[in-house]
């Protein structure tokens, strides 16, 4: 039981919170222990929380999953964990991890609480809803980004640390976020086929001419917008003319690596599967957190 208890869980979506370190990183405390260790527990509460809205999901979309070639396997819908269990370890897992994220700071629990909302919203309705389902997904992601920053100035508070984070950044976690639940979107269309609108609503509104068309738009704004803020003045004037937008060119491959696994090889379904299982994106994703630190951090002279 406790191995499906984990599965539903998705422990391996957990990669998703990782961008809660990226107030850590950006707002120059990746160094900074007390800081470190915040955000390293509030990456564990958060992400219990998500795993407590998966599984409340599965529950709710039980019939629905159970048409899905690949999700009908999932222990709830396969009938390896009854639905009683199921919404036991829900509850259990969001009073963890929503409790822990409020000891923790106001801030990053109020995130916290704003992100479980708005993915309750998105499994009752939203997800239904062509276009407002992938653009709600985006802004999960955003929160994500925010509740980063958020625990950072819960521990700055005190001090009376002014923490800001520049809103480009936001941007490009939204748009980014966008690009790949586009991508799944498409992958799901491609895959279901005749039984996309009895899978979900939203998928009967879609086709794959949209989706490409929608795929290029956020393409060119997700490079766009990462290119702008390695570039923005006060960005530079932030990190002292630190040369940031010597990462580009893993962001772009990466964009690049992931149309070229959506349209090549039919792939795209499950972005956080590809970061482990396609070992270029894995490489890349390293290479470009290693230059990140070393272009933020090397100490100056």
């Amino acid at each position: 039981m406790i191995g499906d208890v984990l599965r539903s869980m998705r422990v391996y979506q957990w990669t998703k919170n990782l961008v809660l370190f990226a107030g850590l990183v950006f707002t120059m405390k990746f160094l900074d222990g007390p800081y470190v260790r915040d955000t390293i527990a509030g990456f564990f509460l958060f992400s219990l929380a998500v795993s407590g809205m998966y599984v409340l999901n599965d529950i709710l979309d039980l019939e629905r999953d159970r048409l899905h070639p690949v999700k009908s396997t999932r222990p709830i819908a396969a009938g390896r964990l009854s639905t009683g269990a199921a919404a036991g370890w829900s509850f259990a897992l969001l009073a963890i991890g929503l409790g822990g994220s409020l000891l923790l700071g106001l801030r990053f629990g109020g995130t916290a609480i704003a992100y479980v909302s708005l993915t309750l919203i998105y499994s009752l309705f939203l997800k239904q809803v062509a276009l407002l389902d992938v653009v709600t997904i985006a802004l999960g992601f955003v929160l994500r980004a925010a509740a980063g920053v958020e625990l950072i100035r819960d521990r700055a508070s005190p001090a009376g640390e002014a923490i800001i984070l520049s809103p480009w950044l936001l941007v490009c976690a939204f748009f980014l976020a966008l690009f790949l639940a586009i991508g799944k979107r498409r992958h799901e269309l491609a895959t279901l086929e005749a039984d996309a609108s009895r899978h979900r609503a939203s998928l009967g509104a879609y086709n794959s001419r949209l989706l490409d068309q929608l795929v290029a738009v956020v393409t060119s704004a997700t490079v766009l917008a990462y290119s702008v803020y390695t570039i923005a003045p006060e960005t530079v004037s932030k990190f002292r003319g630190r040369p940031l937008y010597l990462t580009i060119p893993f962001v772009l491959y990466g964009i690049f690596r992931y149309l070229y696994l959506m349209y090549a090889e039919d792939k795209g379904g499950n972005p956080s599967e590809h970061l482990f299982r396609d070992r270029p994106t894995l490489i890349n994703v390293i290479l470009w957190g290693v230059a990140l630190l070393v272009i933020l951090y090397w100490p100056e002279g």
